[in-house]
This record gives structure tokens, sequence and C-alpha cells, in this order.
């Protein structure tokens, strides 16, 4: 059975030659980043030259203000759009709360639905399905009792009052009882 672990010296020598490695690269890109900074500035910054007469430092002065001038006038027209989103965000904002408010949302009704309708609305118009549930079922027929008939056939209950009310009707009831 051979032994697949490494020995604590050999993972120790194989660490280090791991961190040796990262630290090189490390060192590498810093230096890379130096010089890709070096070059940036080498191209978008002439070296500096100091005016030796008076005329030629009003020069300077002069192209410096105008540079200044359009760095001024790009910031007030970004300044000024900046504040007409905002205002403009703002306007929308009130919008959406006076719509918000002029349209209450009703409560919801429940509403009676047969299966086929049902199905109708999920599925739209172009698939029929019917579901009549009721057509498989088995139909039984009621059996009528005689006392349910006698029952039935009394009549309508006002006339039956009719007759018993007033002197007239107690006598029939009287008359039937004996």
């Amino acid at each position: 059975m051979s032994d697949k672990r490494m020995s604590s010296s050999k993972k120790h020598s194989l660490k280090s030659m791991m961190l040796q490695v990262a630290k090189d690269l490390l060192d590498a890109e810093d230096i890379e980043k130096k010089e890709e900074r070096k070059r940036y500035m080498e191209d978008h910054c002439p070296p500096l030259s100091y005016p030796i007469s008076k005329q030629e430092l009003q020069v300077l002065c002069k192209e410096l203000h105008a540079k200044i001038e359009d760095v001024d006038e790009e910031r007030y027209i970004l300044e000024h759009k900046a504040i007409m989103v905002v205002n403009e965000v703002k306007d929308l904002n009130i919008k959406i709360v006076d719509l918000k408010g002029k349209f209450k949302k009703p409560p919801l009704k429940k509403v009676r639905m047969s299966a086929d309708a049902m199905l109708q609305a999920l599925l739209g118009s172009k698939h029929k399905i019917s579901m009549d549930l009721r057509a498989n079922l088995k139909q039984v027929k009621k059996e009528v009792k005689e006392e349910d008939k006698e029952l039935r056939d009394v009549g309508d209950w006002r006339k039956n009052i009719e007759d018993k009310a007033g002197m007239g009707g107690r006598k029939k009831m009287f008359e039937s009882e004996a």
C-alpha cells in the first residue's frame, strides 16, 4: 500500500515556491502599472516649460484663462441639464401621486362562473373544451310516497283558512267532527 500523502517538508517547500512565484507576479504587475502611468502622463501632459519673459507669462495666463472659461461653460451646461432632469423627475413623481389618488381600486367581487366559462377565459376562445360534469351522472327517479301525495293535495292554505274563518267555518268544523 503506497502512501499518497506528502511529507511536511515537501509541502513547506512547495508552498514557499508558490508564494515566491505570486510575489514575482505582483512585482511585475506593479512595474507595469508604473510604466503605463508614465506613458499616459507623457501622452496627455506636455512637458512643463517656464516662461522666461513677461510677455510669454501673459500669453500662458491667457491660454489658461481660456481653458478655465471653457471648462466653466461646460460645467454650467451640465449642471443646468442635471437640474432640469431632477425637476422633471419631481414633476413625474407628483403626477404619479396625483394619479394614484384619483383612481380608487374597486373592491373585487366574487363572480360565479361555470367550468366551461373559466376554461374559455384561461385558454382563450380557440380552445373549446366542454366540462359538463353533470352529463355523466346517473339519473335516479325519486319514489313518491302516498302520505306525501295527500299532504300535497291539501291545496292552497289560504283557501282553507277562509273556509274556517267566521261562524260558518266553525260550524263546518263541528259538523265534520261529529
